[in-house]
């Protein structure tokens, strides 16, 4: 049972671990150079906890990095990133070395890495695949340019795969869409799920976050929403919906606040200030949920939760 006051939670929705942040640069081997770690995909598989970290360098050069963990808190970055296909013209010409942000999702014992791939034109999604976490194929871009924070359904939707996404420009701007695809090469079947103006704490702009998490009631999206203050500082807090098992393009619970905000320092102090971003969600056997967030784009923070919780956010928060 969650405990309530009046139609308001006696207790937070999501509790920060107290070993915060629990990876940062410094926990890379030193030859790497690399000085930030934020906004990493993280999924549990065989027991062990792969962290897919958007590591980066003082130069800005972005990484996927892969870091593991036997508890879910204390991770070891491998001795070198994930090797990716510089050579290939079409990742050179449109990610131009700039990709950040991996969701992993398992399909049928596939692991797939979907994305953003930056270049001069513009921002799109870029997916990879792997099987073993050791060798990875890149498997090329899946979106149009101005496209981003990708993340796949972990099963088919009437036999189609499914993706939460968000318009970068024009008059979806700030929005979370779905596609379906028959192949997750080719995209269509696009609807709108979330305006960001459906959001009252997040009037700048939403975006989907970890791999949605499916329950009896619905589609569990965790997400982000960024509202702007003193006009131009941007904020990001953390907020859930649950969307319809069958039709997930239809919201049919949202929670009415957000379930975390920054204001622990390494959340509101580092390269972005403000920020706490999710890309990735581990729900463990007995119903709590781990949520991995990137803080102020410089750590990496853990969060607990439960199904149970966040559904009830979703009703009645």
């Amino acid at each position: 049972m969650i405990a309530t006051n009046g139609s308001r939670l006696a207790q937070a929705i999501v509790t920060r671990h107290p070993e915060n942040p629990i990876l940062t640069g410094a926990d890379f081997p030193p030859e790497s150079r690399i000085v930030r770690v934020f906004n990493s995909g993280v999924i549990k598989s065989g027991g062990r906890y792969l962290m897919a970290c958007r590591a980066e360098d003082r130069a800005l050069r972005n990484y996927i990095w892969i870091a593991e963990s036997s508890d879910g808190v204390h991770f070891r970055p491998r001795a070198l990133p994930v090797a990716m296909p510089h050579d290939d013209p079409d990742f050179a010409e449109y990610t131009a070395g700039m990709y950040y942000d991996p969701r992993i999702t398992e399909i049928d014992g596939v692991f797939y890495l979907c994305h953003a791939a930056h270049s001069g034109h513009g921002c799109r999604l870029s997916l990879m695949k792997t099987t073993d976490f050791e060798r990875f194929e890149w498997m090329g871009h899946i979106s149009e340019t101005d496209n981003r924070n990708g993340v796949l359904f972990p099963e088919k939707i009437d036999g189609l795969y499914a993706r939460l996404d968000r318009p970068n420009t024009g008059d979806s701007f700030g929005d979370i869409w779905i596609s379906y695809s028959p192949d997750l090469i080719f995209w269509g079947k696009s609807k709108c799920v979330l305006r960001n103006s459906q959001v009252r704490w997040a009037w700048a702009k939403i975006g989907p976050g970890a791999v949605p998490i499916k329950t009896p009631k619905g589609w569990l999206n965790i997400f982000h929403g960024v509202r702007t203050q003193c006009k131009s500082h941007y904020v990001y807090q953390l907020g859930v919906c649950l969307l319809d098992l069958h039709d997930p393009s239809k919201v049919i619970a949202m929670s009415r606040e957000a379930i975390l905000e920054p204001v622990e320092d390494y959340e509101l102090v580092g390269q972005t200030p403000s920020v706490v971003f999710t890309s990735g969600a581990v729900v463990e056997a007995d119903g709590e949920v781990k949520l991995y967030y990137g803080g102020a784009d410089t750590v990496m923070a853990l969060g607990t939760t439960s199904i149970d919780k966040l559904l009830y956010a979703c009703e009645a928060l």
